[in-house]
Formats: structure tokens, sequence, C-alpha cells
């Protein structure tokens, strides 16, 4: 049964499941033998590696928060499973609360040289985005509660939307050298994507306010909403059996200054730069569900809140008067720029700044964006060991500050957990782990 309510609950879902994350693999794909993790964020990583080749097995990134939730760690971890969100968690409410997650698996994947100039890659991923964005943090409270309150409260949610979608994709990356001359080297990457899409859920208002009458117990609302699922989507039990084809595209390309290089005595084995800068633009394409069902409600009316009972659709059909068409719905994927500058300091020790921005209005309907997000990220590398502390600020006014390690083929961190054990208040929260088998130059 369809469920309005998947799209605020299923934030609570991805962190009571643990399956929670910020950017992917923060940390790891700015190391140099990150290799088919370093291609999620810039396909121009395939070509001039430290591997021969690179054989991913499993990995799996996730990410969540939210700007309405406030959460002590250490209260949980103290709590020995009793800890209630509801309660217990710490609440900001405003007129544009915003709540997000994601999750990445990535599947067996390998890269490999073709010659000493290019290289390919074929990547399978697994991903799954939700992001429901200027929501009234009080209405979405009275709501979680079955509107069991005393008190009267407004609100007003100007540009309400909220999209969850599932796909996989299969990915064939071709990276070139561009530029190789005395200091400065130049390469450049694509990666063309097959999606094949599980389907989604997606709401969208312009203007949505209302008045709540305690004493009456009655909502008084105004405007329109539009609830849309695509075909055959269960968000209660997702699988892969009825997908929905699309196609997608990376391109990133890389620069590095490379003084003081003696040709004759450096090979692919080592880093030669001392400057690293790249850019590239994400997930660029989307999937068009043709027979999506959309039901349009004319919000302007008086409601009976005091047999509200979680169900958000029910309380919306009974309430509303309503009309419902079956479109092609088109679900943009989280297009999104990264920028890196990667500055050697001396030997294995280097220190990064990475920079990643949607290029999805925060409010376009139909579409999920990611977090925006300025990472500063020491490291020390080596060919079998890497060790990282990244600091990263985070769209939605959260800090985080995590670490994490590659030993070999053996990668587990986190973009947030040190800020997460220490703040009363975390917002954000990631977690990653991969296996795979690397083959050194």
């Amino acid at each position: 049964m369809k469920k309005l309510n998947y799209l605020v609950f299923v934030f609570i879902i991805f962190i009571i499941s643990n399956h929670i994350e910020a950017q992917n693999y923060v940390g790891v794909t700015v190391d140099n033998y990150a290799g088919i993790h370093s291609l999620t964020s810039n396909p121009s990583n395939v070509v001039d590696s430290r591997f021969k080749a690179d054989i991913n097995l499993i990995s799996i990134s996730a990410f969540g928060g939210s700007d309405y939730f406030g959460i002590n760690v250490n209260d949980i971890i103290k709590s020995d499973g009793g800890f209630d969100f509801e309660t217990d968690a710490k609440k900001f409410p405003s007129d544009a609360n915003n709540f997000f997650a994601n999750a990445d698996i990535l599947g067996p994947s390998f890269m490999f040289n073709l010659s000493p100039k290019s290289s390919i890659a074929i990547v399978s991923r697994v991903r799954a985005f939700f992001n429901i964005n200027n929501i009234s943090g009080e209405l979405y409270e009275n709501i979680s509660d079955n509107f069991d309150t005393g008190n009267d409260f407004d609100f007003n949610s100007e540009d309400l939307s909220g999209t969850a979608h599932v796909w996989a994709e299969a990915g064939l990356v071709y990276g070139r050298i561009l530029v190789d001359k005395k200091q400065n080297f130049l390469k450049g990457g694509i990666t063309l994507k097959y999606l094949q899409g599980a389907g989604g859920v997606f709401i969208n208002s312009p203007n949505f306010t209302g008045q709540y009458d305690a004493t009456n117990e009655t909502l008084t609302t105004t405007g329109e909403l539009k609830y849309g699922i695509s075909q055959d989507f269960d968000n209660n039990d997702i699988d892969f059996k009825n997908l929905t084809a699309g196609f997608g595209a990376d391109i990133g390309f890389t620069y590095e200054y490379r003084p003081n290089i003696d040709r004759d005595s450096v090979t692919r084995k080592h880093n030669k730069y001392k400057l690293k800068i790249g850019a590239s633009i994400t997930d660029i394409g989307s999937i068009n569900y043709k027979e999506s069902t959309v039901t349009t409600y004319d919000l302007n009316a008086t409601a009976d809140a005091s047999n509200f009972d979680d169900d958000t659709e029910d309380f919306l059909d009974n309430n509303y008067t309503n009309t419902e068409e079956t479109l092609a719905q088109e679900i943009m994927l989280p297009t999104a720029f990264h920028f890196l500058a990667d500055y050697r300091i001396k030997n294995k020790l280097y220190v990064s700044l990475q920079t990643h921005l949607s290029l999805i209005k925060k409010n376009a309907p139909n579409s999920n964006s990611i977090t925006n997000s300025v990472t500063l990220a020491p490291r020390l590398e080596t060919r079998s060991f890497s060790l990282y502390s990244p600091v990263s600020f985070r769209q939605h006014g959260d800090f985080a500050w995590g670490a994490g390690l590659r030993f070999s083929g053996l990668m587990i961190g986190s973009g947030s957990i040190l800020s997460n054990l220490l703040s009363n208040t975390t917002k954000t929260t990631d977690i990653y782990i991969g296996l795979k088998i690397p083959l050194y130059q």
C-alpha cells in the first residue's frame, strides 16, 4: 500500500538500520590508491593510477541527516537500546526543515590499463537517494505524534518537495592522458552509465500553509499537493524485477603540477605531483517512468485531525478533493560538481581540499540532490596503508570530523565519527566499508 509517510519516516528507518553516511567514501576518494572508489567522484582517476588493475569485491557507503533532529550519540550508546528519537533527540523545527539520506553499494567492478596513455573500468552500483525539502518541522512533529497536542500552531511550507529513488547502474569508464610535458600533466575521463530504475516516490507543493486548532482538533490548510509513485513500486518491499532503463554520465579532468621530476628514475608506481587539481560533474541524466500514478490534492479545506492514525495518504483521501492520473514522470539523478586540490606536503604526507556542490535546485520537483560540503583532509599515504582524518562543513550548518584507514584491500571509516562522539547535537552521520583486490604497479 502506498504511504506518504514513507517520505518523512524513511530518514528514521535509515538511522535505525545503521546504514547512514554523508558524501560517499569521505577521505578515501582522494587517496592515490583508492582505485575504483575514486572513479565515483572523478572518472579521470582511472588513468595513470598506481595500479596494474584494481578489483572491487563489495563496498558500502551511506549518508543521512536532518536539520530538524539533533542527536547525542553518547546517549544512544548509554541507552542500551532504549533511545527514543521522538522524545530524546533535540529538535530544531522551522518552516523549512530538510531530511536527506543516501546509500551506495559498489558491487563487482574492475579497472585496468589499456596502454601507457589510456585505461578502462567497468563499475556496478546500486544506489538509493532520499530528500525532503522545506517541510514544516512543527507539522512533521504533529503528524508523527498523530496530532496529540494541546497547542495551536501555524505553518507555512513554501516549495515543499520530496523524492525517494532507487536504481542500479553499470558504468563504462574510459580515461586518457591528454598532456604530459615536463612540469605539466593533464588527464581526462568519462563514464557512460546504463541505468536500471527500481522506482520512486515524489511529492511537491509550491505553497502549503495551514493552522491547527487544538480546541476543535481541526487542521485548516491552503494550497495544492502532488503525490506520485512509479508503476509497481512498493517502498516496503523494493525489488529489481520491474526495471526502467535510463542513461547517465560523469565527466572529469585532473591536472598535476610536477616540478623537479627526473623522468628516468620515476615510474608509474610513484606519485609525481606537488599539487593536483581535479574537477568533475557526476550523475548527469535521468530515468523516465512512463506509467506513474500522480494524485493532486486540493488542500483548500478544513480537516478533522482527531482521527489521524499514522496513514497520511488515507487522511488526505478522506479529507481533501483529489484527482488521479497516469503520467510519464522523469526523475533526475543527483547531478553534482566536485572540485579537488591535493597538496603533497612532504614524502608520504598530504592534505586535500574537496568541495561537493549540487547542480540540482533544492526545491526542484522529481529530483534528488547531494548535500553541499567542503572537506579538508590531511592524510598519511603509502602503497599498502593510508590514514586520514577529514574535517567537513556541511549544508544546513553541520560540522563533521571523521577518521578512516585503508590497509591493502580493506578500507573502513567515517567522515563524522569523531564529531558524532563529541557533539551533543549531531545532525549528520556517515560510515563506509569496502573490500577489494589491488594489483599494484
